[in-house]
């Protein structure tokens, strides 16, 4: 028999009644009940129960010794499978028909008490669950998501392999790049004064190869970003499906990753609905009708733009200023409450109030502001909104981007709590013609908008005909439940409107040269028109496993303050190394005192 076991924890099943058999793992739980000992041993593999009669030869020993163990030790127990009484199956379990009499016990290794409970999910916080995440990593569920995420991975591959995709490595140390975070930097010891950087994304290299002629390509890629948390996003790095394609139009992209994330969320979804096709939704009208640029579409709501119909009105709170409407219908039996909460809700995004009417039966409004409303005013904004009875209409009023912003909350929730919201589904979506360049609000200065690599519609006469903030770009991102996935483009392939593109932006000739020196040499040498995309792999899974903060899908993550409690990273290094890497550090701390 095997040093350390003959099956995993997980395997036995009645077919295996009256078998030897070895098993090692963690003593999960252990409860004494009328002087039988039940120990719950887990595995990787599953968790089966054993049982000590004290009784028996060789029982009084076994069980003092496992009656003293605490939990978490590994152990080696050898034993034979005995079926359970009907009474004591265990359906949840898949060994829940089986049990291990335990005729012997080895430690393999012994554990400290425990800093939080493993068996439980008993609330501990996170910042205990970071330091010691080997641990917290042991509990159920942790364990299912991570083994979603190592599922996922590999059903990714097989599908980008399917479709005529090679899976290549890019660089880890490489040069600067703008795109849009702050970039990790790596001393360099043979050259003084000199730094890597780490990649944000693979951008450059995948357009290289493409220009190499290698055609389809895709990586689980790393990516390195020095940027604050949030609940979608995790500090210093993350992982995405990076993939480009040549001789591709934007639906050529399309296609290949609505086949994959089809595909993928129909096996890993636990039965949830995945819409097919993606609707393509112009990144203008996602602003009016959903306030956001990543819409929720499980929310059946949208909003309208009525600031034509206030434009000239009498009341003064929505004269003059943008006013979006979002009409819920069926609100008929709805209690005052429904109205003063989503007020609250709209408050806590930052708007100073949550105005609305409601229409009766006769199509007349109540409400606070239904006084201030002109005959004309209710005629157009029924029509407007084609609002009948029992329904109710919220409006938000004030610069475009702050009431877009706060709205489309306002439209999730009340979508949530009027019941026009649709559970268990995924509602993929594509956001495309996103504006090329913005001007910057604090300094009025014309910047890029998305990708700067990206290839603009209209190409070279668009830039030198057209007002920059009229022009789009072949830029895409696929959103699902409200979350953006991945944002992807078209790439600019000629050099002479890359050069054009960045003097809109503010770049010199020299300037471009300078930073994308490799590119422009490449596209001098016959480059393809190619196009691509890189969905997250850490949001995927975190919508998958249905997880709120996608730090409950990564096995080793940094917490929110960019710290591993775990490694102890960040730290400070000697001054030898420092030296060697012709560095010296400013103590700020030290100097403060």
């Amino acid at each position: 028999m095997h040093r350390y076991r003959s099956h995993t924890c997980g395997e036995l099943r009645p077919a295996d009644i009256g078998k030897d058999v070895r098993l090692s793992g963690w003593l999960h739980n252990r409860r004494n009940l009328g002087g039988i000992l039940f120990i719950d041993l887990r595995d990787h593999h599953g968790v089966v129960q054993l049982v000590v009669h004290p009784e028996t030869p060789g029982g009084e020993a076994v069980d003092e010794r496992l009656g003293s163990l605490s939990k978490e030790t590994v152990i080696r127990v050898d034993g034979r499978v005995v079926g359970r009484g009907e009474e004591n199956i265990n359906a949840e379990l898949a060994t829940g028909e089986i049990e291990v009499e335990v005729a012997e016990v080895e430690v393999l290794g012994a554990a400290d008490p425990l800093p939080f409970t493993i068996n439980a999910e008993d609330g501990v916080n996170e910042e205990r669950r970071l330091e010691y995440r080997f641990l917290d990593l042991r509990r159920e569920r942790m364990h299912r998501n991570i083994m979603l995420r190592s599922a996922v991975i590999g059903a990714i591959r097989r599908k980008m392999t399917d479709q005529g995709f090679l899976e290549l490595a890019t660089p880890i140390l490489s040069a600067t790049s703008p795109e849009g975070a702050r970039d990790f930097l790596v001393p360099s010891r043979l050259h003084p004064g000199e730094f890597y950087a780490l990649p944000q994304a693979p951008q450059q290299f995948k357009q290289l190869l493409m220009i190499a002629g290698f055609d389809r390509y895709f990586q689980i890629a790393p990516c390195f970003r020095d940027e604050d948390a949030r609940a979608d996003r995790s500090p210093g790095e993350f992982y995405q499906l990076d993939m480009e394609m040549s001789f591709v139009e934007q639906e050529d992209v399309f296609q290949v990753i609505e086949k994959v994330m089809t595909e993928l969320f129909e096996e890993f979804g636990g039965g949830r609905h995945v819409t097919s096709p993606f609707p393509r939704i112009p990144f203008r009208e996602a602003m009016l009708k959903y306030g956001s640029d990543k819409p929720d579409l499980r929310a059946k709501l949208e909003l309208a733009d009525v600031s034509g119909i206030f434009a000239d009105s009498g009341f003064k709170a929505f004269a003059g200023k943008h006013v979006r409407a979002l009409a819920v219908p069926d609100t008929a039996g709805q209690p005052r409450r429904f109205f003063d909460q989503l007020g609250e809700f709209a408050i806590e995004q930052g708007a100073k109030g949550l105005a609305w009417v409601r229409v009766g039966e006769d199509g007349t409004l109540t409400g606070p502001i239904a006084k201030f409303l002109t005959e004309g005013d209710v005629a157009a904004l029924l029509g407007t909104l084609g609002a009948g009875p029992g329904t109710a209409v919220f409006f938000g009023a004030g610069e475009f981007d702050e009431v877009s912003r706060v709205m489309g909350a306002v439209r999730v929730e009340a979508a949530r709590r009027a019941g026009h919201f649709e559970d268990n589904v995924f509602r993929f979506c594509w956001i495309v013609d996103f504006p090329m360049f913005e001007r910057n609000d604090d300094t009025g200065a014309v910047e890029f908008s998305h990708n700067p690599f990206s290839m603009p519609q209209g190409g070279l006469a668009a830039l030198e005909g057209k007002d920059p903030l009229d022009v789009l770009a072949w830029q895409y991102d696929i959103v699902c439940n409200g979350v953006e996935l991945s944002s992807g483009a078209i790439r600019n392939h000629e050099p002479e409107v890359m050069y054009k593109a960045f003097e809109i932006a503010g770049y010199s000739r020299e300037d471009v040269e300078r930073e994308f020196g490799g590119m422009l040499r490449a596209f001098r040498f016959g480059a393809p028109p190619h196009g691509g995309i890189a969905p997250g792999v850490d949001r995927i899974v975190m919508l998958l496993a249905d997880e709120p903060n996608i730090r409950e899908t990564i096995a080793f993550p940094l917490n929110g303050n960019a710290q591993d409690l775990l490694m102890g990273a960040p730290g400070r290094v000697d001054e030898s190394r420092l030296r060697e890497l012709h560095i010296s550090v400013r103590d700020s701390a030290r100097q403060a005192t």
